[in-house]
Parts: structure tokens; sequence; C-alpha cells
């Protein structure tokens, strides 16, 4: 198989649009757990420890938290169909992508330094290029059907 067939089938497997997470974040992710039959959703909340291939199908981010003094850390597949949102809450100053210093570290030494952004931009998901085109072009035809009506009344 050629490179360029492999990259349309990984291009159709992501999601439209994604959040733009970036190490150091505070994140809300909301997963589907299915249990038996039944799928329930359930929410992570942590602090983003590394982000990786950003830009590919295979776009992964590393949330860590604690948990009754026990670290836990979870990998999330941001184009997964099982990750239904993924919120960012806070963000923070960081220099570098890996933040695995984190795991030594607990109590005041493990805080970031906040940064001040607007969340509601941040966590507003953008419609893809072409849906908006396709919803521009069927707005007018739905006045122009509007405006023949009228006229035939």
């Amino acid at each position: 198989m050629s490179f360029s067939i492999l990259q349309k089938i990984g291009d159709a497997q992501k999601k439209a649009s994604v959040v733009d997470v970036r190490s150091g974040d505070t994140v809300k992710v909301t997963q589907k757990i299915k249990e038996g039959e039944k799928f329930r959703s359930q929410v992570f909340e942590g602090v983003v420890v590394r982000v990786d291939r950003k830009e590919s199908h295979t776009a992964r981010i590393v949330v860590r938290k604690v948990t009754s003094g026990v670290g836990v850390e979870k990998s999330f597949l941001i184009h997964s169909p099982l990750v239904e949102k993924i919120e960012v809450v806070r963000r923070a100053k960081v220099r570098r992508n890996n933040l695995s210093y984190l795991r030594a570290r607990s109590g005041k030494s493990a805080r970031l330094a906040g940064r001040d952004f607007d969340r509601n931009a941040v966590n507003t998901l953008e419609e893809p290029a072409a849906e908006a085109a396709e919803e521009a072009a069927e707005a007018p035809a739905t006045e122009e059907a509007k405006e023949e009506t009228e006229t035939k009344e």
C-alpha cells in the first residue's frame, strides 16, 4: 500500500473538529464505557502530562490525576469514537511537552503556574470548512424556496 492511500484512510478516521489540548492543561475527558449491553459516560479530570502525534489520526494525550494519594495516568486517543468530549478547564505555563517530572512531586511542588485564557473560545468546536460551505449553500436555497411559496400564495 502506498503512503497516500494510508493517509486517506487515516484522515477518514479523524474527528471533524477537536479541542486544542496542550501539555500542562487541566482537562475533563468524557469517555463512553460499555457495561454489559449499556453505555455510560465517565469523566476523568486531570493534568495533561503528554501530547503525542498531534496532527495524526493516532493523536494521543496522557492525563494524570491523584486519587486517594495514588497517582493515576490514563491515555486517550483523541480521535477515538469512545472519547465523547474533551474540555479544557485550566491552562498552565509549561516549557516542555512531556511533564514526567510531575510523577515524583506531590502537594505544592506539583502545582503548575496558571495562565489566562478564554475558556469559551478554546472549548467551542469550530465547524469544518466543508460542512460550513454546505450549510451556506443550503441557506440561500431555503430562502429562495420561501420566497417562491410566498409569491405563489
